[in-house]
C-alpha cells in the first residue's frame, strides 16, 4: 500500500529541480523521492529528462534551482567524487571505462590510495573477485575492458559503484546492451541489492521491464513528471500513454513484400572474430529490392561480423558478398548504394562533439554542393540540417546543437537521416532500436519501413523479437556465427524462432515435427 511505503524510510528526495541549457528546459521542477529497499523506475521519452536528472544528481549537472536531499538531511553536489561519498553510484548509458586498462584498475581509477603513492592492486583484485562472486557477475579481474562485451562493461560498472559503498544506485537504460538473456540475470542481481537496503533508480524505455522489476515508477514527459504510482497499479497501456500522450503501436500494417531484383547476395561468407576465433561460418543470403529481411538470434552470434562484413569493415576468409554487383568496400564509399547504421551510434555512428549538420554530411561533405574546391559550404551544410532535421523531425534547439547533446532517439534520427540521403539501394540496421523509449522505436520502425516502400532493401538486425516480426517481411535466425533457418514475420513461428536461437537449425525442428 502506499501508506506502507511512506513508513519506511525515505533514502532520497529530489525536490522541484530544474535544470536548462540555453532555451532547451530539460527539467522542469521536477521532484523524485526514492525508499531504502525500493526499486524505482523512471520513465520517459528520449529527451524526456531522465538523464538530465539523474546528471543533476551525480553531480554531472548543476541544477538551476531545487533542492537533493539525502537521509533527510540537503546536500550540494558539485561533482561526482562527491556524489561517491555520499554514497551515491551511476552506471552510465556510455559507459565511463578506459579500454586499454584492466577490469581492477577501471575499478580503483580515481580513488585515493590507502599507501601512497604506491597502489595496492592485489587488495583491490581480491575485493573485486569478492564482489563478483557475491553478486554473481562474472568478471576476468585481469582482462583489458576492451576485450569485454558490452554485457561485461555492465557488470564491472555496477561492480565499481559497489566497491566504492553505493547505498543509491542509478542504471541508466541497463538493459539496453545485454541480450534478452542477460535481462533476468541484472533484474536478480538489483533486487538483491534493493533486499539488503540499497535504493535504485532504474531507468528504461522499455514498458514490460518497469513492470516487471520496480516497485515505484515515476513518469516525465517534456522534462515534467506527468504522475508517480505504484507499478502494481500501472499498466504497460497506461505507462505508454503517460509518456507519449497518444496510443502507440508497433504492429505491422502492410503485407510482405515479395522481391524480384537481388540487391544483397552473400555466398558462402567465412570471417573471424577480433580474437581470431570463427565469426561467421558459410553464411548464404539474399535480399531483393523492396523487402526487410530481419536478422534475429541471441546477441553475440555473428551479428556483429555479418553487419561489418556487408559494410566492408571487417574482412571475409571466404565467399563473396555482393551489393548491386559491387564488394562491399566500394559499396560503402559510393553514394546511392549502401547505408549503414551501426549497432553503437555513439561511438561508431556519430562524433559527439560535432553539431548536427556536421554530422550529417560526414559521408559527403567532400562532394558538391557541400564544398567545392576543397572549400566547405557552411551555408549549404546548414541548410541541408535544416531541411533533414524538420524532415526526420529531429528534436533539437538547431543545427548548431552538438550531436551528444541530443536524446539517444534524436541520435539515432541523425544517423538514419544521413545514411538514408542518397537513397541507397541497401540499407543494413544494426540494433537500430537499441536504448530507444516506445515512441522512438516506432518513429525509427516507421522510417525503415518508408525505405523498404521507396523500393530499398533492407537488413534489419535486432534482438527484440517484437520489433523482427513486426517490421520483416522475411526473418533468418542467427547462432554462433550461422544461419539456422528461415521463416516468415508470423508470431506462430516464435517457437521454431526460440529453438534456432538455441542452435537447433530448421531442418531438424521440421524433422522433429513430422515424426
Amino acid at each position: 500500500m502506499e501508506d506502507g511505503r511512506h513508513q519506511t524510510p525515505e533514502l532520497l528526495r529530489m525536490d522541484r529541480i530544474t535544470k536548462s541549457f540555453g532555451p532547451l528546459l530539460a527539467d522542469d521542477a521536477v521532484t523524485l523521492d526514492v525508499r531504502v529497499g525500493e526499486i524505482h523506475a523512471l520513465l520517459g521519452e528520449n529527451g524526456a529528462g531522465k538523464s538530465t536528472l539523474m546528471k543533476v544528481l551525480y553531480g554531472l549537472h548543476q541544477p538551476d534551482s531545487g533542492e537533493i536531499w539525502l537521509d533527510g538531511r540537503q546536500i550540494t553536489i558539485g561533482s561526482p567524487h562527491e556524489a561517491v561519498a555520499h554514497g551515491i553510484g551511476m552506471v552510465h548509458q556510455q559507459f565511463m571505462l578506459v579500454p586499454n586498462l584492466t577490469a581492477t584498475e577501471n575499478v580503483i581509477l580515481g580513488m585515493r590510495a590507502e599507501r601512497r603513492p604506491m597502489l595496492d592492486l592485489a587488495a583491490a583484485r581480491k575485493r573485486l573477485v569478492e564482489l563478483a562472486r557475491e553478486y554473481d557477475l562474472g568478471v576476468d579481474p585481469d582482462a583489458p575492458v576492451w576485450q569485454m562485451s558490452l554485457g561485461g562493461q555492465q557488470r564491472l560498472e555496477i561492480l565499481k559503484a559497489l566497491f566504492r559503498g553505493a547505498r543509491l544506485l542509478v542504471l541508466d537504460e541497463p538493459t539496453a546492451v545485454l541480450a534478452p538473456s542477460e535481462v533476468g540475470g541484472l533484474f536478480r542481481i538489483m533486487r538483491q541489492l534493493a533486499s539488503e537496503g540499497r535504493g535504485i533508480v532504474f531507468i528504461s524505455h522499455k514498458l514490460s521491464e518497469v513492470t516487471e522489476v520496480s516497485d515505484h515508477v515515476t513518469v516525465l514527459r517534456l522534462g515534467r513528471v506527468t504522475g508517480t504510482l505504484p507499478t502494481r497499479e500501472a499498466t504497460a497501456h497506461t505507462l505508454a500513454t503517460m509518456m507519449v500522450g497518444r496510443e502507440i503501436s508497433l504492429a505491422r500494417t502492410t503485407a510482405p513484400v515479395v522481391g524480384t531484383d537481388t540487391v544483397l547476395e552473400i555466398s558462402g561468407v567465412h570471417c573471424v572474430t577480433d580474437r581470431g576465433t570463427p565469426g561467421l561460418t558459410g553464411v548464404d543470403l539474399v535480399v531483393r529490392k523492396g523487402e526487410i529481411l530481419g536478422i534475429a538470434g541471441v546477441d553475440g552470434n555473428g551479428q556483429r561480423e555479418l553487419v561489418e562484413c556487408i559494410a566492408g569493415l571487417r574482412p571475409v576468409t571466404a565467399g563473396t558478398i555482393l551489393v548491386e554487383g559491387r564488394p562491399p568496400s566500394s559499396a560503402l564509399r559510393e553514394p546511392g548504394l549502401l547505408g549503414l547504421v551501426p549497432e553503437d551510434r555513439y561511438e561508431q555512428g556519430l562524433i559527439g562533439d560535432f553539431d548536427v549538420s556536421e554530422n550529417l554530411v560526414l559521408r559527403a561533405y567532400q562532394r558538391p554542393p557541400y564544398s567545392t574546391n576543397g572549400f566547405l559550404r557552411w551555408g549549404r551544410i546548414r541548410d541541408n540540417a535544416t531541411q533533414r532535421i524538420a524532415a526526420f523531425d529531429i528534436r533539437c534547439p538547431g543545427p548548431l546543437a552538438p550531436v551528444r547533446s541530443l536524446s539517444g532517439g534524436n541520435q539515432q534520427k541523425v544517423v538514419i537521416a544521413r545514411e538514408t540521403q542518397d537513397d541507397p539501394a541497401l540499407i543494413v540496421a544494426s540494433q537500430p532500436t537499441r536504448g530507444l523509449d516506445v515512441g522512438a522505436v516506432e518513429s525509427v520502425l516507421n522510417l525503415l519501413r518508408q525505405q523498404r516502400d521507396r523500393g530499398a532493401a533492407v537488413v534489419f538486425v535486432s534482438t527484440e523479437l517484437s520489433e523482427v516480426l513486426a517490421l520483416s517481411d522475411r526473418v533468418v535466425v542467427m547462432h554462433k556465427g550461422e544461419v539456422m533457418g528461415e521463416v516468415p514475420p508470423d508470431p506462430a513461428a516464435l517457437g521454431r524462432i526460440g529453438e534456432m536461437m538455441m542452435g537447433r537449425s530448421l531442418e531438424s525442428i521440421d524433422a522433429g515435427a513430422v515424426a
